[in-house]
């Protein structure tokens, strides 16, 4: 079982705690972490792109010409797409890039991203997580003092307002609950700060 050491708000070591082996010690599978994270940036796309084809642009309601006996070649309308002004043919439209994996391959994702935070001795353990207020100052001096001084994720068990509320304003630092927890967002940081009560929620969920 791969151990971690546990630290208080203030960056004291406190102990060590032992992570399960099968959600923090599993050998990580990248093609499944690349599959993952390619699912979720697809899902962020807003797909509202639009463009419009030749029965929504404005005029050529009238033939521009006769049929025959112009020399020129026959036309319908002056919107039409070889026209300037005229529609657009096989344009983007609005679509949805959402689509899911099998929650077996998305739970592999997750146990592969965590398991690789583990190896690259990037996860910190909390006692405990709390803020009577938000104070962003106490949340940069507890940053500090576990020495995280580039792009942290920081997971409680649970919603915890003023937690969120003091680290919102520090670029580089997101807070989730253990129930938001996902495969981009411990990817996209270098260090992954847990609370010990929302990794016993990550491996209740995913053991």
């Amino acid at each position: 079982m791969p151990k971690v050491t546990v630290y208080n708000q203030s960056g004291s070591t406190t102990g060590e705690i032992e992570l399960a082996e099968s959600v923090f010690g599993i050998e990580p599978n990248n093609h499944v972490l690349f599959d993952a994270i390619i699912m979720q940036q697809a899902s962020l796309r807003q797909g509202t792109h639009k463009v419009k084809g030749r029965s929504e642009v404005r005029g050529g309601g009238r033939k521009p010409w006769k049929q025959k006996g112009t020399g020129r070649a026959r036309q319908g309308s002056i919107r039409s797409p070889q026209w300037r002004g005229g529609g657009v043919v096989f344009g983007p439209t609005p679509r949805g890039y959402a689509y899911k994996l099998p929650k077996k391959v998305r739970r592999l994702a997750i146990k592969s991203a965590l398991s690789t935070k583990v190896l690259e001795q990037n996860v910190l353990v909390l006692e405990e997580l709390t803020f009577n207020a938000p104070k962003t100052k106490e949340m940069v001096t507890m940053l500090q003092g576990l020495s995280v001084e580039k792009k942290a994720l920081i997971v409680t068990a649970d919603h915890n307002e003023f937690v969120e509320l003091s680290a919102r304003n520090i670029p580089g630092v997101t807070v989730l609950n253990a129930n938001g927890i996902n495969v981009l967002d411990v990817v996209a940081h270098e260090k992954l700060i847990m609370t010990k009560a929302a990794v016993e929620k990550v491996e209740e969920v995913l053991a």
